[in-house]
Parts: structure tokens; C-alpha cells; sequence
């Protein structure tokens, strides 16, 4: 039954939807009207609070979860879209949307059109793989996912789940043509390649496991006439309410669901390996016929997952050059701001639309079918202005230390030759200032610490992460499998035996980086995060600066084993002593378990 029929007939019998008590509550000044502003003026930002990890779920890693895996299907030939940059045209009343200056040399606009038969598009299906595709291990995503657990090395995890989330679209073409550049619709006429993954009974779980809390974990949004507007009550987000709001027409957004899904989180725990940047999520269930959210464009690289159902799609490119790859997301827009689109499709279950941050984008429901799409996003705040902030004071700071040049006093008239004043002056004093000051810029490159400014983006990003989901086998090899427990009367397994002779390596490529601070030699890592974005303070080792050369021996020597008498410590003692320490914290496994049981 339709939204507006279920509310009719609550009408006559004398009843009131979850919305309507909510409306009555909270009366017009405390909704969230989120109306569709002008446009942002030149230069300004709006911060949007990043991705947040919220809700249920322990710390730390844990195996991955024995889930049966669902059916697969074969699929039929795929079919791509891609959707170009138009070419530039002046500044115009009624100009088209503008792409972005790294496009792609312009193709044909997409249309809504199956790819022919015999074309590459449609014979891309019979390309490579992703690694263990065909094998035994199950099908779905739980399958795909056992499956890449066989795979040694966690970077070529990374690489072929990558692989798997833009195929048949090669990832080498992916990163070339549309990455940061232009759309990408694929279109795979599979309901099945996400199974597994989430679905409207894994949502209904979450509210039902009690820790699902409005706003915290769970927006109720509408959006009608122009009007964006947010419907949160206070407290739990308890089934029997959440399902009217739903029943009402409005959409639900689950905020970062690896906090509730295993599958979520270890599909996200292994992408963010490949993007070198936090890998978060969020979920979308919209009713039939309805849209939650006006039109507006995110600060992050979008992969829009389609779960279930379909759901109607715009994608319109940056207005100005000034929304190419924005650091922030905007506010809500208009129609009228909008212009043509650039792609315009209906994603069906098992369908893949990328759009790059600063392009614009809505999606509404078409009446006869309800939507569940997951959203992965990527490289917020990742650019190489966001390193440079980092990195310039600090070069202008050693600088200043390091070279009088820096220090050298103004000259005591420059007040009267610089400035906007007497920028169209022509005065020789004018010239040799500007140029010292682009001497002092060029000269600054020299004392810039970029390995330093690296290393401390990496920390932030290793703070970020998602702690590693384990395999069965990672966990009997490691601390978390370690059968130490109460028995017969006492503490039975206890003692790490971990000898000269035994043979370690880091449980991922990524999940230590070796800071060198003011403080000391600081070694960070992952395996103690939470789910929970930021729920814990990051997690670091103060490791004494001869232990260096080992920790660079095992990223270096990774993902091979190698024994702990090879480490480069002093003596046997230190070696020993470095391993184990790095095994209690998660961070060292081992070829064989150290207990048999």
C-alpha cells in the first residue's frame, strides 16, 4: 500500500503514524528543515563530519564469521556506461553543467541503452577474474571473501576485491578513465553479485540487537517540494518505530554498518589496504515512490552499491572549476541549479555507479519497487593539499632554524611599496621584493621533511582504519587463537613460547608504520581499533630505536615467514623479547601455532 494510503487510513481509524506523532512533538522549529539554499559563494566551505563508525561491535580483530554463503547465478554479459565531461563552454545564463579540467578526452553522452552484443563492453565479462572466482569456498560475497583469505599477501587481498568491485571494467582502465574524472555506470544484470553482503533482514537484525540509536546510527529523512528534512526522535532506534517511519515514506540511513554487519566490515577492513585512505560506509532504504535527500555533492570518492530493489539516478557534473575535487561536501540544491545531467539510469540489484567528489548527484524511487544500496567512500581529505598542510609548516619552521636567510629582517620601507595599495605600481623595489619572497618559496622545498609529514598522515590513517577481520587459520596462528583458559582448577596454556627457531610475519602488510617523534620511535597499529570510528585513541608502541631495523626487516621481508633468530637485534634476548611483544599486541603470527590443541 502506498505511503499516502496507509496514512489515510490511520486518519479515519483514529491513529497516528510514528512521523505525525514526531511532527507534533517536535513542531516546526525543531525539525531539521534542510531547504535547498543558493549555491556556495566563491570560496566558501561547509564541513560535513566525516563517516562515523558507530554502534555495536568489540575492538580488536576477530575471525572471520562461519556464515553459509548464498546461491550464486551466473551472470549474463555486462554492460557499461561511462559518463564523459562535456567540453568546456563559457560562462553562459543557461550553460550546461562544466566538467572538471582532468577529464578524459569527451566520448558520446551516455545513453540509457544496453551495450551491443560483440562489443568489448559485452565481452568484458570473459576477462580475468578476481582471484579464487570459480573455485570452491561458496559463492556470494562471504564466498569471495574466504576465498581471498587463501591469498598470502593482504595487498593482494586489496587488489583483487578492488578488482572485483569495478569488474568487468579492468582496474587499470578504472583508475585511468574515471577515477577522480567522470561517472561510471556498470551494469551487470546479476541480482546475485552482492549476496551476502547486506540486506533489508541484516538492517532489521541491527534494530533488533538494541544498540541502533537515532542519529548517532540512524537518520529518518525525507525529502518533498524542495524541502530536505530530518526526523530523528531521541533514544533507540526500535523496530516497531522505524519500520512506520518507513511505512510513512521516509528513508532510513544506517550510519556505517560494519559496526553491525561482519560482511560489511570485512569487505571494507581489506579495501582500505588498496586506497591507502580510511574505506567507510553507509546504507540506504528507501520506500517506493519517495527520495530522502535533495540534491547536493559529497567530498568523497562514491562506489553505490545496489543491494536490492532499484532506484532512479542523476548525476550532474561540477558546476566551476571551484567544485572539481571540493574538500567539503555542499549544501542541499536546487532544481534550478542543477542543469542536465550527465548520466541519468535505474540501478537494478547487482549494479555499480562510481561518481568522483564535486559531482553533484540525487537518487529517488521509482513506484513500484523499494531501494537498498550501500555506499563504499574513499579518499575524504586525501589530496595533496591535505599533505601540504601538513608539510609546509614544518618546512618553514626548519627553516627558520636552520638558515639566517629566514630570519633576515623586512626592509623598513616595505610598508610603502607592497600591498594592494600600490599593486599596479611600477617601482623596482616592488619587483626585487617579490622576487626574494619567491626565492625564500623555492628555496623552502629544501627543508621540507616529506618522508616525516608521510609517516604522519599514515598515522592518521592507521587510526582511521578498521581493525583486521582474521581467518580461521590467522586466528589459531596468532594471539586471538592462543588457548591459554581456565582449567581443572586453574590457568592452563599460558606461557608464549616463542623461541629463536620459530618463524613470524606481520598478520597484514598495513598494519604497523614506524614514526620517528620528538618522543621517540613510535611503532602504530591497527589490530586494537574498534569498529566504532575513532572509539579508541590510536594505538601505539614506544619501541627503543635499535629495534627499527627489525620492524623494517619484517615489512620488508612480508609476507614471507622468517625466524626470529634472523631479526637484526643485538642479541637473542632482544630478539626474542620484540616478538613476542609484537605477537601479545596482534601485530606478529606465526607459521605454526604455538600450542597444539
Amino acid at each position: 500500500m502506498a505511503a499516502g494510503g496507509v496514512e489515510e487510513q490511520r486518519r479515519r481509524l483514529g491513529r497516528l503514524s510514528a512521523l505525525s506523532v514526531y511532527r507534533r512533538a517536535a513542531g516546526a522549529g525543531r525539525l531539521e528543515r534542510r531547504r535547498r539554499g543558493p549555491p556556495l559563494p566563491a570560496g566558501g566551505r561547509r564541513a560535513k563530519a566525516r563517516p562515523r563508525r558507530g554502534g555495536a561491535g568489540s575492538g580488536g580483530p576477530e575471525p572471520e564469521a562461519p556464515l553459509p554463503p548464498p546461491p550464486s547465478a551466473a551472470a549474463p554479459p555486462s554492460r557499461v556506461e561511462r559518463a564523459e565531461a562535456r567540453p568546456r563552454r563559457g560562462a553562459e545564463p543557461e550553460a550546461p553543467p562544466q566538467p572538471p579540467p582532468s577529464a578524459a578526452a569527451p566520448l558520446n553522452r551516455p545513453e540509457r541503452a544496453k551495450a551491443p552484443a560483440g562489443s568489448p563492453e559485452a565481452k568484458r565479462q570473459g576477462g580475468p577474474r578476481p582471484a579464487g572466482e570459480g573455485d570452491d569456498g561458496g559463492g556470494g560475497v562471504v564466498g569471495l571473501l574466504r576465498r581471498l583469505g587463501r591469498l598470502e599477501d593482504s595487498r593482494q587481498r586489496a587488489a583483487e576485491l578492488f578488482r572485483w568491485l569495478v569488474a568487468p571494467v579492468a582496474p587499470g582502465e578504472f583508475l585511468g578513465r574515471h577515477w577522480e574524472r567522470a561517472p561510471l555506470l556498470v551494469r551487470r544484470g546479476d541480482p546475485s553479485y552482492y549476496a551476502g553482503l547486506f540486506s533489508t533482514a541484516d538492517f532489521d537484525a541491527a534494530l533488533r540487537g538494541g544498540e541502533v540509536h537515532f542519529g548517532t546510527h540512524l537518520d529518518v529523512t525525507s525529502y518533498a517540494e524542495g524541502v530536505r528534512e530530518t526526523h530523528n526522535p531521541s533514544g533507540p532506534a526500535l523496530p516497531a518505530i522505524v519500520w512506520d517511519f518507513y511505512q510513512n515514506g521516509c528513508s532510513l540511513r544506517l550510519l556505517s554498518p560494519q559496526a553491525f554487519s561482519p560482511t560489511v566490515w570485512h569487505l571494507l577492513s581489506i579495501l582500505q589496504e588498496q586506497f591507502s585512505s580510511m574505506a567507510g560506509a553507509n546504507t540506504y532504504l528507501t520506500p517506493p515512490g519517495t527520495q530522502g535527500f535533495a540534491p547536493h555533492y559529497d567530498d568523497i570518492e562514491a562506489f553505490v552499491l545496489q543491494l536490492e530493489g532499484k532506484k532512479h539516478w542523476r548525476v550532474y557534473s561540477p558546476r566551476t572549476d571551484a567544485e572539481v575535487l571540493p574538500q567539503f561536501s555542499s549544501a542541499n540544491l536546487t532544481q534550478a541549479e542543477l542543469g542536465e545531467p550527465v548520466l541519468e539510469t535505474v540501478l537494478e540489484a547487482g549494479d555499480l555507479l562510481y561518481f568522483p567528489r564535486g559531482f553533484i548527484h540525487q537518487g529517488d524511487c521509482l513506484p513500484d519497487a523499494h531501494s537498498l544500496h550501500i555506499t563504499v567512500s574513499s579518499y575524504q581529505r586525501n589530496s595533496w593539499g591535505d599533505l601540504l598542510e601538513k608539510l609546509l609548516p614544518a618546512a618553514l619552521q626548519m627553516a627558520l632554524e636552520e638558515d639566517v636567510e629566514y630570519r633576515q629582517g623586512l626592509p623598513m620601507d616595505y610598508l610603502g611599496y607592497m600591498g594592494v595599495a600600490n599593486s599596479d605600481a611600477v617601482d623596482a623595489r616592488r619587483t626585487a621584493f617579490m622576487e626574494k619572497v619567491q626565492s625564500l618559496i623555492k628555496k623552502l622545498v629544501n627543508y621540507a621533511p616529506i618522508d616525516a609529514a608521510v609517516d604522519q598522515r599514515a598515522k592518521s590513517f592507521l587510526h582511521d582504519c578498521l581493525p583486521p577481520v582474521l581467518t580461521q587459520s590467522e586466528k589459531a596462528q596468532s594471539v586471538y587463537g592462543f588457548p591459554a583458559r581456565w582449567q581443572d582448577g586453574g590457568p592452563c596454556d599460558v606461557d608464549i613460547l616463542i623461541t629463536k627457531d620459530t618463524e613470524v610475519r606481520l598478520l597484514r602488510h598495513g598494519v604497523v608504520r614506524l614514526c620517528n617523534e620528538e618522543a621517540g620511535v613510535m611503532l602504530y597499529y591497527t589490530t586494537e581499533n574498534s569498529r566504532v570510528y575513532h572509539k579508541e585513541e590510536p594505538k601505539f608502541l614506544e619501541i627503543d630505536p635499535e629495534y627499527t631495523d627489525s620492524i623494517e626487516f619484517l615489512l620488508s621481508s612480508y609476507p614471507n615467514h622468517v625466524s626470529v633468530d634472523t631479526l637484526p637485534c643485538e642479541t637473542l634476548e632482544d630478539k626474542i623479547s620484540l616478538a613476542t611483544l609484537l605477537f601479545e599486541k596482534g601485530i606478529l603470527t606465526t607459521k605454526k601455532p604455538l600450542v597444539q590443541v
